[in-house]
């Protein structure tokens, strides 16, 4: 039978009831194209993409090996086998044993065919007496940016195995030292501004970067916010302080006071520390398994974990991710809001590779709430990458984006960070736009990826990510199909960390490097069949339209709420609170817990409810609440008890933290929680006072 291309649009969406959107043409998706060309290549009769993604977790090596073939990978990537399939994720084994590449030398590929295509767009936030200007450049400009930067670091010794260290705003300067750093073999890490000395001391202290890059301070909500004044207490606390830390003057330095503490020999301007001359960048291929960047955990209960990533496995499935799943390319215009903290930095400087214009934004998504929908409109953004936590305060300040924007590049929004509940399906489709990919996508810092998310072959259901992603064998625990579970892989995968830092051969002790490959086991592996757990609660539901099953996020699988042996994750209560008519009876963020009850036996849900200023949580109010949870979900999942506080903690990335606060009300000291990773500790004591008075209630609080 000859291959045919997935059916088009028309043909679908009269099928699903809770079908949003659908690919006018998914025949002619990247995603499709290989679909035909592996039938072709390997006689086979793959007709779905469920039928792609069963091939290519039951072929691993084969599959890996097409991608890389796919995407043009500039490098050698040697002979197969290309892994062993039989090895699990606990094996963590080497994948493409026999390449040679770098990651950098990929991202700037297209300065040589296209040097005139516009590689970055900075943007950033103004405040009175500063209005910063967009900074607009060209591959060939960051091309020889990068190369600058390169001759400067080797001036300063730097070389592989080194790592080199940012701190501060989202700026051209941030990309620049990542792929400078990655040319050499050097190892990157990087820190956002709202960090704090104690924050990014946490994470230099554990990585001893030969090279600190600092901006001098940012804008945030209209207001500047040096760092530089934060720098020599830093540098003052370090065991092994930085060879040389270079300011990027991104404030004018009027704005920002210059401490008179900083040792002038070891800390430099960027414009004059880079080097003058013009000249090549000089690429170091290396081995698919070595180090490239190390991304740290949220940390909120201890030392935040470094995470090391591997460059092959770091460059081949960002080229998975964005060109072969998002059909992102030359011509697009790739904007995901985020900061040097959160690895969404990565992920978006990785478009870089597809030829995409990538865009930078150092401010408030939300002082003024048209912002970045402003941004799609001026720069023509093509794929817009955001929070949902982010849409959620847009359907509550700003719902009338359709209306005031015009949105006509724009193709996808992704949204990331936690589930992105129902009626934010609904409100993106009704409010924002009707033809636009709405991708709400999962994987996280352990992976520096997506495990499931968005797929431009496939049509968008109301709720659910869209499909797992090509290569990755993710499964549940649940006892049967369809059942919600904690979400594992089952076979191994190329981005599964090399490891914990400090890895083995850089220069560490021995018990250093033990604890850490312990701590590493103890993180992700629970079973004797050596599987990955993501920690995330799941459901895959039944496939439709030949997905394979979309994804329901149930919340962190360690949250799970389980009152009467029910289980149930925090997002089923979130997504009913979530509704614009609680917004306006003032909820203004919810928090859901466990607290222990009949001796560990059992647990009752505590709801925690944060109101707007003026707005109470009264009885009527709690009522509305608890039959809302009755009708929508069911009386197992009505709260406990529900109370007022008067926030809700969420850490530096703005996610809220059920764990830590489920250990601090059964009586965990506030002590336990680690200040520096929540951008609001103070409210922890409140919640120790409410844990105690609950505790009595129940009787189980000990004298």
């Amino acid at each position: 039978m000859p291959d045919a291309p997935l059916a088009a649009s028309s043909t679908l969406l009269s099928s699903h009831h809770d079908q949003l959107w659908c690919p006018r043409d998914p025949a002619s998706s990247q995603t499709d194209q290989f679909r035909r060309h592996i039938n072709a290549r390997y006689s086979l009769d793959l007709r779905t993409y469920e039928d792609l993604w069963a091939w290519s977790v039951s072929h691993t090596g084969t599959f890996w090996s097409e991608v890389w073939d796919w995407e043009g990978v500039v490098g050698e990537k040697g002979p197969g086998p290309y892994v062993d399939e039989k090895a699990t994720p606990r094996d963590n084994p080497r994948w493409f044993e026999g390449a040679s590449l770098n990651w950098a030398e990929n991202q700037l590929r297209h300065a040589r065919g296209h040097p005139d295509d516009i590689a970055i767009v900075q943007i950033s936030e103004a405040c009175p007496g500063w209005e910063p200007g967009k900074k607009v450049v060209s591959q060939k400009e960051l091309y020889a940016l990068v190369g600058k930067a390169q001759r400067a670091m080797k001036r300063e010794g730097v070389v592989q195995g080194d790592t080199v260290a940012f701190w501060g705003g989202n700026c051209l300067e941030a990309v620049v030292t990542l792929l400078a750093a990655s040319s050499l073999g050097a190892i990157f890490s990087s820190a956002a501004a709202d960090f704090g000395v104690d924050g990014v001391l946490e994470r230099l202290q554990q990585i001893r970067p030969k090279l600190l890059v600092i901006t001098n301070g940012v804008v945030y909500a209209e207001t500047p916010r040096p760092l530089l004044p934060l720098l020599p207490p830093l540098l003052a606390a370090l065991d092994n302080p930085p060879l040389r830390t270079v300011i990027v003057d991104h404030l004018p330095s009027g704005m920002v006071p210059v401490p008179s503490t900083l040792r002038e020999e070891r800390v430099g301007a960027w414009n004059q520390w880079l080097d003058d001359r013009e000249g090549e960048v000089e690429f170091l291929r290396m081995g698919f398994n070595e180090p490239i960047w190390i991304l740290f955990s949220s940390g909120t209960t201890g030392k935040p974990k470094a995470i090391v990533h591997r460059q092959g496995g770091m460059l081949i499935d960002s080229l998975r991710e964005h060109h072969l799943a998002g059909d992102i390319g030359r011509g697009d215009v790739f904007f995901y809001y985020t900061t040097p903290g959160w690895m969404m930095f990565q992920y978006l400087a990785s478009g870089l590779a597809t030829g995409a214009t990538i865009v930078l934004y150092e401010g408030s998504p939300l002082k003024h709430p048209s912002t970045l929908w402003q941004a799609v409109d001026d720069l023509g953004v093509t794929v817009l990458g955001t929070s949902a936590k982010w849409i959620e305060q847009i359907s509550k300040h700003y719902p009338e984006v359709g209306q005031k924007h015009s949105l006509s590049t724009l193709k996808q929004i992704l949204s990331t960070g936690s589930p992105l509940p129902p009626q934010l399906f609904d409100f993106v489709y009704r409010n924002v736009k009707q033809d636009v990919l709405l991708g709400s996508v999962t994987g996280g810092t352990d992976i520096c990826s997506v495990f499931a998310g968005r797929n431009t072959c496939l049509p968008v259901f109301r709720g659910e990510i869209q499909s797992r992603m090509l290569g990755f064998a993710l499964e549940t625990t649940a006892a049967e199909p369809g059942l919600p579970g904690e979400l594992i892989c089952t076979a191994a995968f190329p981005i599964e960390p090399l490891g914990f830092w400090p890895l083995p051969g850089h220069g560490h002790p021995d018990t250093l490097v033990a604890a850490a490959q312990e701590r590493f086991a103890e993180s992700y592996f629970k079973d004797d069949q050596g599987r990955w757990y993501h920690g995330d609660y799941i459901q895959i539901t039944p496939s439709r339209s030949g997905n394979g099953g979309g994804v329901l996020m149930l919340g962190r699988s360690d949250g799970v709420l389980n009152p009467g042996g029910i289980r149930f994750g925090p997002t089923d209560i979130y997504t009913v609170l979530e509704h614009q008519e609680f917004a306006e009876l003032g909820v203004e963020e919810t928090l859901v817990v466990g607290l222990m009850v009949d001796g560990g036996a059992d647990e009752k849900v505590v709801l925690f409810v944060k109101m707007a200023e003026g707005k109470n949580l009264d009885e009527l109010l709690i009522k509305r609440i608890k039959t809302s949870i009755r009708l929508a979900r069911s009386a197992r999942h009505v709260p406990g008890k529900i109370l007022q506080v008067n926030d809700v903690p969420v850490t530096l990335t703005g996610k809220r933290v059920e764990v830590p606060i489920r250990k601090v009300i059964n009586g965990a000291p506030v002590s336990s929680i680690n200040p520096a990773t929540l951008r609001n500790p103070s409210c922890l004591e409140e919640y120790a006072k409410l844990g105690e008075a609950l505790r009595k209630e129940e009787g189980t609080e000990r004298n």
